[in-house]
């Protein structure tokens, strides 16, 4: 299983993350990008432990759902490993290599870059460019991943009746995303931060022109704003997390718990950037684009803003995409900011 390798096809994006199964399907019309149709479904609680898939039959039991329901039951689809469960290297190589001699070399030399057995690993290469060490080399980015993480993975799209041709890396997808809408951002901005607030962490990535040159993640996410709801309710997880969905929590649930969740997730961005800020040579950002499941939250985004002292906006990849007449506007403007990295991963049909 290859990580970067995709010649042109169709293929469907499904993106698994720690609480849901997402799936993008994108095709081109008239030269213009068309979301034929997307769908999310959650996964049972305990199904996926520290990105690992702990059931992957149960996973696959909801690909089948999501499949039919969007109707691309047995498609060719790509997928992920998030970011942290791959090494990634940059390397320099001799540019008269073919690439059958670039993998046997790197093969060879595999036990300088990754920590593991070269049995236990899942390994490719790209070609980036020319070296900037001398002329007659090239640039050449290898990711590595432990083959439990990608088996998992393959093994639950089988189940859901769909075949992985690509494996890519979460953080890729993601970037391939946000380069669909950053033109579309106010006032041209340099630099980027986009804020992936998830289930269990949240990922910052600094866009310098568009490319991520930064990322970092902290132990923070939805799961605490979860959890708030169950102590100050007496609910279960499963409760918690339907009547936040459906905001059926009673009227001092504003005040009580949504409002110190969403200043602490303002600290924490803050935290973030200030970490970056001082390993660099920047000082100040000029736009922050807050996307995940949380980033949705009412009140988050304007609240961040007039903390932040910057432009702060809603990840939205399908801004400039055409929609299929099925699919609910204002449901996809909720659902979008959580479906970057399905949506970069269904973009890998037109590499």
């Amino acid at each position: 299983m290859r990580l970067f390798t995709s010649k042109s096809r169709h293929l469907i994006g499904v993106d698994i993350c720690a609480t849901s199964v997402k799936l993008v399907d994108i095709q081109r019309q008239q030269g213009m990008f068309h979301l034929k149709s997307y769908g999310i479904e959650r996964l049972p609680e305990g199904v996926v432990i520290d990105k690992l898939l702990a059931d992957t039959e149960a996973v696959g039991n909801i690909i089948t759902s999501l499949a039919k329901r969007c109707q691309v039951s047995g498609s060719s689809a790509a997928t992920a490993v998030s970011g942290s469960a791959v090494i990634t290297k940059i390397i320099d190589m001799d540019m008269a290599l073919s690439d059958v001699e670039r993998e046997a070399q790197i093969r060879l030399d595999a036990d300088q870059y990754v920590p593991y057995p070269l049995e236990d690993v899942n390994l490719d290469f790209e070609v980036l460019g020319p070296s900037l060490v001398s002329e007659d080399m090239v640039q050449v980015l290898l990711a590595a991943s432990r083959s439990e993480n990608v088996d998992q993975r393959v093994d639950a799209l089988a189940f859901g009746g769909m075949q992985t041709k690509v494996m890519d890396i979460e953080s890729h997808a993601i970037e391939r995303a946000f380069g669909l809408m950053v033109d579309s951002l106010p006032n041209v901005p340099e630099l980027v931060a986009l804020i992936d607030i998830g289930h269990n962490q949240t990922t910052l990535y600094i866009a310098k022109n568009g490319e991520f040159i930064y990322s970092r993640e902290q132990l923070f996410g939805g799961v605490q704003l979860t959890e708030a709801i169950q102590n100050r309710y007496g609910l279960s997880a499963e409760e918690a997390t339907l009547s936040k969905r459906e905001r059926t929590l009673p009227d001092d649930y504003y005040p009580e718990v949504l409002t110190p969740f969403i200043e602490n997730t303002i600290q924490q961005i803050t935290r973030s950037l200030q970490f970056y800020f001082s390993s660099s040579q920047y000082s100040s950002i000029d736009h922050v684009v807050l996307a995940g499941g949380s980033s949705s939250i009412a009140g988050l985004a304007g609240m961040a803003q007039q903390k932040l002292g910057v432009t702060v906006s809603v990840a939205n990849p399908f801004t400039n995409m055409t929609i299929a007449p099925n699919i609910d506007n204002e449901q996809l403007a909720i659902d979008a900011p959580s479906l970057m990295a399905a949506c970069g991963l269904a973009l890998r049909s037109f590499d």
